[in-house]
């Protein structure tokens, strides 16, 4: 067994948090925090969908629960990164922005933009998470056994 982080895991971090934004919010960040840089398309946005597998508990056997609706796409900066996106839904903007946001992390500006759209995005995820499991503990029911005094 390997004692080894995976190398990717940052990556796959900030993948992540951007494929699961809200709309419109990775491209607001961005065109916030700096220009846009010249890129070239490897491949366009493009719409398509995903497979969506599960686990019974979390740990059963993977079955497979539907499909959903995925935006594609990947660029090479003018400097030669290459970033990749995938993003939910029918958002080819959103997924411009979030492959911007994936090579431009793998250039000197990758601090200022962990700064300005990556730990915004992060937040306000944790606070959808927290705003979620504080509705679902409004509903919780504590059952109680009430002693009949039959001993």
């Amino acid at each position: 067994m390997k004692d080894m982080a995976d190398p990717e895991a940052p990556r796959k971090a900030w993948m992540g948090l951007m494929a699961r934004a809200p709309e419109g919010r990775v491209s607001a960040l961005l065109d916030r925090a700096s220009p846009r840089p010249a890129f070239t398309w490897l491949r366009a946005p493009e719409v398509g969908s995903a497979m969506v597998r599960g686990r019974a508990g979390g740990t059963g056997a993977p079955f497979n629960l539907g499909e959903m609706t995925v935006t594609r796409c990947a660029l090479t900066l003018d400097s030669g990164e290459t970033g990749h996106a995938y993003v939910q839904g029918r958002r080819k903007a959103d997924a411009e922005a979030a492959a911007l946001v994936d090579a431009l992390m793998q250039t000197d500006a990758a601090d200022d933009l962990r700064r300005k759209v990556l730990d915004p995005l992060e937040a306000e995820a944790k606070a959808r998470t927290s705003a979620r499991a504080a509705k679902a503990a409004a509903t919780k029911v504590d059952f109680f056994t009430m002693v009949r005094g039959d001993d």
